[in-house]
């Protein structure tokens, strides 16, 4: 293991840096300054994730959790579920800014942190008024990146008629505001609306959107204008043979898609856009969680992968016939000349070795050479195995290896007694949110954060931490986030 704190001179280019969901990996060391990050374990919260062999070189510090009061607002609460994030440079040099939906609070917080990147101040840009739905995971698009925002894409999961918010990072708070949510990319129960890089499709937009539904698609919405939210087009993905049937495709095939356009879909009902899907013949795939494309420019962030998470009888043995019930990473290669078609192959599935492999595979994390597989394994199936896992796929030798697990502490009854008020001792009953390469922003190699979701960890202190006064949602969980260091790219 590394010493708890790690001081790293390196050289961090002139522009604004940014990371994504899906994560960063594009290290610049051109007209840089020396970086004044000091990474060490700031919350006063022990890590809940742990390293699994073979990988014990990794250094996990907590930057932040519920029971931290930070100097410049004390009484800000890190709030419950810490779902999709975004980190960028703070445009007056004095630091940096950490974005994170929560997702069971249906808002979004924005975290101040210093020059050493220690957390000092926190505050909410939308609450759960504002947010109107559940936000999942998130993309935060950069002009360097995407050719316009800074944007915060944050997708609302909720009841089928859930939309995507376009908010300012760096704006003022304006925490009840609806009017940026963006018809233009549909209703459904979304998870991630993900720009493809400026360079996939130059002078375009293209947005992949993922629906989490047992019925769920793979959405792109396409303008002819960089940064163009408004205007352009929605899509489902097919197969160009109309067979919409899921578990129909198996690994080891390349199968022929495209995408086909959606009638109506700004003005257009979350049911009659799910309706369309069953009319077109679309891939109905059992609940697309995440997406994330693969880095390195040149035209890499043609190759997108997508979940499947999967879903089962209620049994929590059965499979639901033509669905993936353990669930499932896709390929997605677009063609370079069509945005349009493009071939679709799985490249994981937990079906291979039920409960061992991946069970419920929830948020991506792609790099330009792997692929981090992040599970929600709270579907609770009888045969899995395992807690929550962080899984490396390495896109070369196709090896799966799980290298991080939940650490929920069974056998310490003090934490026991602090952090499961709830008695729920099941496997899989916390699940991650966002994982994110940060290594670029903050200078320093290998260097990722990783949100987590410890849903038994629960206080009443942690209650309305939005401070929107929410009678439908009682939730009373904490939430973390974690430095990890030595993850390969």
């Amino acid at each position: 293991m590394f010493s708890n704190r790690y001081t790293f001179t390196a050289k961090l280019p002139a522009l604004l840096l940014f990371a994504l969901l899906g994560c960063n990996d594009d290290t610049d060391s051109t007209n840089a300054n020396p970086t004044e990050v000091q990474l060490q374990a700031h919350s006063v919260n022990p890590a809940l994730v742990k390293a699994l062999p073979g990988y014990e070189n990794l250094e996990i510090l907590p930057l932040i959790s519920s029971d931290d009061k930070l100097p410049e607002s004390p009484d800000f609460i890190f709030g419950a579920q810490p779902d999709g994030s975004g980190l960028l440079k703070n445009p007056n040099g004095e630091g940096y800014v950490l974005i994170n939906n929560h997702e069971i609070m249906w808002s979004v917080s924005r975290v101040y942190l210093d020059k050493t990147f220690k957390p000092v101040k926190g505050e909410y840009i939308l609450d759960g008024d504002g947010g109107g739905f559940r936000l999942c995971s998130a993309t935060l698009a950069t002009p360097q990146e995407h050719g316009f925002g800074p944007t915060f894409l944050t997708a609302g999961e909720t009841d089928g008629e859930s939309m995507v918010h376009a908010l300012d990072p760096l704006g003022p708070i304006n925490k009840k505001d609806r009017s940026r949510m963006l018809p233009a990319l549909g209703k459904a129960s979304m998870e991630n609306a993900v720009p493809l890089p400026k360079d996939a499709y130059p002078g375009k937009t293209m947005i992949i959107i993922g629906e989490d539904n047992s019925d769920g698609q793979l959405v792109a919405y396409l303008s002819n204008a960089v940064g163009d939210l408004q205007n352009g087009k929605l899509y489902f993905l097919k197969r160009t043979n109309s067979n919409p049937v899921e578990t129909d495709m198996v690994a080891g095939q390349q199968y022929d898609v495209e995408f086909v356009e959606i009638d109506n879909a700004k003005t257009s009902t979350g049911a009659q856009i799910a309706a369309q899907s069953m009319a077109k013949k679309t891939i109905q795939f059992a609940r697309v969680e995440d997406i994330d494309y693969r880095k390195g420019g040149n035209g890499a962030g043609r190759e997108v992968y997508f979940t499947a998470t999967g879903v089962s009888q209620s049994d929590k043995v059965t499979p639901v016939t033509g669905k993936t019930m353990w669930g499932r990473v896709y390929r997605l290669q677009l063609d370079a000349s069509n945005a349009l078609k493009g071939k679709l192959e799985v490249v994981v599935d937990g079906s291979t070795d039920p409960g061992n492999s991946i069970v419920n595979p929830d948020n991506l994390c792609v790099t330009q050479n792997f692929v981090y597989i992040q599970e929600d394994g709270d579907s609770y199936y009888k045969e899995n195995k395992h807690d929550g896992r962080v899984w490396q796929y390495n896109m070369g030798s196709k090896q799966l290896k799980p290298m991080l697990e939940m650490n929920h502490r069974r056998n310490d009854p003090t934490f026991q007694a602090k952090y499961n008020k709830s008695n729920d001792t099941r496997l899989s009953s916390w699940e991650y949110g966002a994982m994110q390469d940060i290594s670029d922003i903050v200078g320093v190699p290998n260097t990722f954060l990783l949100n987590l979701h410890p849903h038994t960890w629960q206080d009443d202190k942690y209650l309305n931490a939005d401070g929107s006064n929410e009678t439908r949602n009682k939730n009373k969980e904490g939430g973390q986030v974690v430095i990890v260091r030595g993850v390969q790219q």
